[in-house]
C-alpha cells in the first residue's frame, strides 16, 4: 500500500473527473506580473566552502561590483569570498560569519570553545537529507543541534545587511531592501525541496516575502555561470585546447603560465572590486551558432553540476538539453581523503577524539591543508608541508604515549614523512592520490553525460566554479574531452556565478526553456474499463464505476517547460451535487506513473474550492479549470470555477506534505 490511501474513498469526496476532451492551452502571456523596478540587483554565491555577495545597479547594468575586501584572509587564498562559517553565542543567538567566525571561535579558550556552536559546510546537508523538512537539523562543531532554517536565515540575513550597508555607504543615504532584487544561486542538481527551503529561508531573513516573491529570485548555478561565459571577451579566459602557443608560450606551459598571468590580472583589477561587462557577446560566444551545445561544469565545495545548454539566435537565448545532472563531488571529497590518510596515520579513534576535543586546532589544519590544497598541480616536483597544529602533536602523545614522528614511521604511509620543523611532508604524487577519487568521479560522470544522445557535438566544455581553479582538475579534464570540445575555463574563475547571477537579476528572461525536474499531476477519477483498470481501484457511486487513484498529468520529468507557461486542465465533479471540490497535487521522479498510489508519487499541494452559496441556476456539468504555472523554482496551482469565476491559488510545496 501508499502512503496514501485512496482520496476518494476515505474522503467520501467522490472528486473530479476530467472532462473531455482534455485540452491544454498555453497560456503564457495572459497575466504576466507587471514588473517592478528595482535600483539594485544584488546575488548571493551561497556556497558549500566559500561565499559571497555582488551587486549592480540598474541604471548601469555593465558594472558588476564584486563585494568588498573581507577582513582576515587566509594565506594562499584569494578571498574575494568569505568562508561559509557562523558561530552562534552558548545561548544560541547569532555571533558572527566567515573569518570573523572562525577565528573568534579560533581564539577561545576551549573550556569555553566547547559551549559556543559552529558550523561549516553545512550546506551540503540540503544535498544530502533525504526527506528535508522545516525542522530538520544541523548539528555544530560541539555536537548541538540547532534548526537549519535558523542557520541558512542567520546567514542570509548577515548578507544581507552587509550588502546593505556597502550600497548605503556607497550611495551616501540608507538603501531601502524594498529597492533590491535578490538573487540567491543554487546548485541545480538539488531536489525541489532544498530549492524550497532556500526561499524559505530567505523569507525568514527577511530578504523577501510570500507576498512579494518576486523580489528573490532563486537562480541555478550553472546557468548563472552560462549567462556569464556568453560575455567572456578572449583576454579573459583560459583555452586549455588551443594548440597554437597562447601568449607566446607553447601549449605545455600554458596550464601553469596562463593561470599566473590570469591571477596577476586579477590581482591588478582586485582592488577596483568592479567589473565590466561589455554590453556585447563575446567572441567565443560568436563562433557559436544556431543550434550549438555547450557544457557548463560547475565544480565548487560540496557538488558538480554539469548542464546541457542550446543557444537560440538572435537574442542568444538559452534552452537546456538535458536536465541538470552531477552529484557530490566537490573539493570537499579531497578534504575527506586527507582526513581518511590521517586516520590511517594517527588512528581514527584518535582523529574522531581530537576532532571533538580540540575543535578550533582541527580547524587551524584543515586551513592549513586548505593553502596546501591549492599549491597541488600535475608537474609539481617539490613536496608540500603542512603544518600540525601544536595542540595535535602535544595531544597525540597524551592519547597514544608516543610522539607523532613514531607514528609516521610506523604507519608504512609511504609519501608522507615528518619534517623536524614539525611539518607533515607529503610528495607530489601523495597529495595527487587525495585528489584523485574526486576527480575520477567528475571525469566518469562527464563522460556518462557527453554519452548521451542529447549531447552529441558539444562545441565547449566551460570550466567553472571554485574547484575549476585545481590545475589537477583542469589537466584531468582537458585530457579526457580535449580531444571532443574546446575546454574554456573564465579567469576569475570562483567568481564566474556571481557574476552570472547578477547578469540574471537583471535580465531573467534570458533562460527561456528548462527540463522539469519532477513530473507533476493531480488525482482524478476516471470512468472503469474492464481489462484496462486494476480491480482493486474499482469505486460504485451512485450506479457509476469509476477508477479511483488516477494520476492524471501535467507535465512529465525532463519535458521542456518555457518559463512562465501555464498548462490548463478542465475537471468536472464526479458528482454534479457537490460543492466543495478538493484537487491533490502529486509529483514524482518517474515519467510514467498512471495511480497516484505507486510509489514514489509525493503529494505536493491540495486547492480547496468551495463553491457552497453560488448561485443555483450551475450548468449541469460544472467545469472547473486548473492551471499550473511553472516558474523559476515555484510552481503555482489554480483552480477556476467557469461558470462563477470563483477561484483558488496554491503554491505547490515540498516540505509540508
Amino acid at each position: 500500500t501508499s502512503a496514501y490511501s485512496s482520496p476518494a474513498k476515505s474522503l467520501g469526496d467522490p472528486g473530479i473527473t476530467p472532462l473531455s476532451p482534455s485540452h491544454i492551452v498555453k497560456d503564457s502571456d495572459a497575466d504576466e506580473a507587471v514588473e517592478q523596478l528595482f535600483l539594485v540587483v544584488v546575488a548571493i554565491d551561497f556556497g558549500t566552502t566559500s561565499s559571497g555577495y555582488a551587486y549592480s545597479f540598474t541604471k548601469e547594468p555593465e558594472c558588476i561590483h564584486v563585494m568588498r575586501r573581507w577582513e582576515g584572509g587566509d594565506p594562499g587564498v584569494s578571498n574575494q569570498k568569505t568562508p561559509t562559517t557562523i558561530l552562534l553565542t552558548p545561548e544560541r543567538k547569532f555571533h558572527s560569519f566567515g573569518y570573523a567566525a572562525r577565528d573568534f571561535y579560533h581564539d577561545l579558550d576551549p573550556t569555553e570553545s566547547k559551549h559556543w556552536l559552529y558550523f561549516e559546510k553545512f550546506k551540503m546537508k540540503l544535498h544530502t537529507t533525504g526527506n528535508l523538512t522545516m525542522e530538520t537539523d544541523l548539528t555544530a562543531a560541539n555536537g548541538k543541534k540547532v534548526k537549519a532554517l535558523e542557520i541558512f536565515a542567520y546567514a542570509l540575513q548577515f548578507f544581507k545587511e552587509q550588502a546593505l550597508k556597502e550600497l548605503s555607504d556607497q550611495g551616501g543615504s540608507d538603501f531601502e531592501n524594498t529597492e533590491v532584487r535578490w538573487v540567491i544561486t543554487v546548485p541545480a542538481i538539488w531536489k525541489q525541496p532544498a530549492k524550497q527551503f532556500m526561499r524559505q529561508a530567505a523569507y525568514k531573513a527577511g530578504l523577501a516575502s510570500p507576498e512579494n516573491p518576486e523580489q528573490l529570485i532563486i537562480a541555478l548555478e550553472p546557468e548563472a555561470a552560462s549567462i556569464y561565459c556568453r560575455k567572456l571577451r578572449l583576454h579573459q579566459m583560459i583555452d586549455l585546447s588551443s594548440r597554437a602557443p597562447v601568449n607566446g608560450y607553447s601549449p605545455s606551459d600554458t596550464i601553469g603560465t596562463g593561470f599566473t598571468q590570469a591571477k596577476e590580472h586579477v590581482r591588478r583589477n582586485r582592488q577596483s572590486r568592479t567589473f565590466l561587462v561589455e554590453n556585447v557577446i563575446g567572441e567565443i560566444w560568436s563562433e557559436l551558432e544556431e543550434g550549438d551545445r555547450y557544457i557548463v561544469v560547475d565544480s565548487g565545495g560540496g557538488t558538480v553540476d554539469m548542464t546541457v545548454h542550446q543557444i537560440r539566435l538572435p537574442e542568444g537565448h538559452l534552452k537546456e538539453l538535458y536536465k541538470a545532472t552531477g552529484g557530490p563531488y566537490g573539493s570537499l571529497g579531497v578534504d575527506y581523503e586527507f582526513e581518511k590518510l590521517l586516520c590511517k596515520i594517527f588512528g581514527e579513534d584518535f582523529i574522531e577524539q581530537f576532532k571533538i576535543k580540540r575543535p578550533a586546532a582541527w580547524v587551524d589544519l584543515m586551513i592549513a591543508f586548505e593553502s596546501r590544497k591549492r599549491a597541488a598541480a600535475p608537474d609539481r616536483t617539490n613536496p608540500l608541508n603542512i603544518t600540525l597544529p601544536f595542540s595535535f602533536i602535544d595531544y597525540y602523545k597524551k592519547f597514544r604515549g608516543h610522539s607523532v614522528e613514531h607514528a609516521l614511521r610506523k604507519s608504512n604511509v609511504d609519501f608522507v614523512k615528518w619534517s623536524s620543523q614539525g611539518m607533515l611532508r607529503m610528495s607530489p604524487d601523495a597529495m595527487n592520490a587525495l585528489f584523485k577519487p574526486t576527480i575520477d568521479q567528475i571525469v566518469q560522470h562527464l563522460s556518462d553525460v557527453f554519452d548521451k544522445p542529447e549531447v552529441t557535438n558539444v562545441k565547449f566544455l566551460f570550466l567553472v566554479g571554485g574547484f575549476a581553479e585545481s590545475p589537477l582538475l583542469q589537466q584531468a579534464v582537458q585530457s579526457a574531452f580535449g580531444s571532443r570540445c574546446r575546454v574554456i575555463i573564465p579567469q576569475d574563475v570562483g567568481l564566474t556565478i556571481l557574476k552570472g547571477a547578477v547578469l540574471f537579476g537583471l535580465d531573467p528572461a534570458v533562460i527561456k526553456v528548462r527540463r522539469s525536474p519532477l513530473t507533476y499531476g493531480v488525482g482524478v477519477l476516471n470512468r472503469f474499463v474492464e481489462g484496462k483498470h486494476p480491480p482493486e481501484k474499482l469505486l460504485i457511486k451512485d450506479g457509476t464505476r469509476w477508477c479511483t487513484d488516477v494520476f492524471d498529468k501535467f507535465i512529465s520529468a525532463d519535458q521542456s517547460v518555457a518559463l512562465g507557461e501555464t498548462v490548463t486542465r478542465s475537471y468536472t465533479p464526479a458528482k454534479p451535487s457537490q460543492l466543495v471540490i478538493v484537487i491533490n497535487i502529486y509529483s514524482s521522479e518517474q515519467d510514467n506513473v498512471s495511480f497516484i498510489t505507486e510509489s514514489g508519487v509525493k503529494k505536493c499541494g491540495t486547492l480547496r474550492l468551495d463553491l457552497t452559496g453560488t448561485d443555483a441556476s450551475v450548468p449541469s456539468r460544472r467545469e472547473i479549470k486548473t492551471l499550473m504555472q511553472f516558474g523559476d523554482t515555484e510552481i503555482k496551482a489554480m483552480a477556476i470555477d467557469v461558470a462563477t469565476s470563483k477561484s483558488v491559488k496554491v503554491g505547490i510545496d515540498f516540505l509540508n506534505y
